[in-house]
């Protein structure tokens, strides 16, 4: 068997490098947890979604899963969604199952668009985090732990990972091939 040079370990390493750094992990949440899109029960539970929402960190990417029977959900600007009211969404679904992709940073309201259920309380705020460079060292143990049980908690539904640089995974792999390693 044929030694590998070290040319080629080099371009192997950087190879896997480049494919393991140019995935993104993905999470699906349900909004409102178990319970899903549904009226707060009494005005204790008025914030219940905003109160969900505060305990999940949300990033570019995510998606937030809306079950609901008999209902709507709507995206709408800041505005609307302190009025409870929109005549222009910028998203309306009233199909059971709602998927909604979060695809900037910044703030993302929705509202019920059933007349009175934004009123007792079928509403959410959620903001999505700026895109963090990675850390430098790993968290401690505990941190990992209590991060991992927040998002089973909070009702995560899925978690994904998907190649966002599939012209760099290309180029890679035509190096290995036109240098011989594949």
């Amino acid at each position: 068997m044929q030694q590998m040079g070290a040319p080629k370990i080099v371009l192997l390493s950087l190879f896997v490098l480049v494919f393991v750094s140019s995935y993104v992990s993905c999470t699906e949440f349900e909004a409102g947890g178990e319970n899903g899109w549904v009226i707060p029960q009494s005005s204790d539970d008025e914030n219940m979604f905003n109160q969900w929402a505060s305990k999940n960190r949300f990033k570019v990417g995510d998606t937030i899963r809306f079950k609901y029977k008999k209902d709507s959900v709507l995206v709408v600007s800041e505005e609307e969604y302190k009025k409870c009211q929109t005549t222009k969404p910028k998203l309306y679904s009233n199909h059971d199952d709602t998927v909604f992709k979060l695809d900037r940073p910044g703030l993302f309201y929705f509202i019920s668009g059933v007349a009175g259920h934004c009123e007792k309380g079928q509403k959410m705020i959620i903001k999505v985090m700026e895109v963090e460079s990675p850390p430098q060292s790993p968290p401690p143990s505990s941190s990992l732990e209590a991060s991992t049980h927040k998002t089973k908690k909070n009702h995560a539904l899925r978690k994904t990972t998907r190649f966002i640089d599939t012209g760099l995974v290309t180029v890679s792999i035509l190096s290995l091939t036109v240098f011989g390693l594949v």
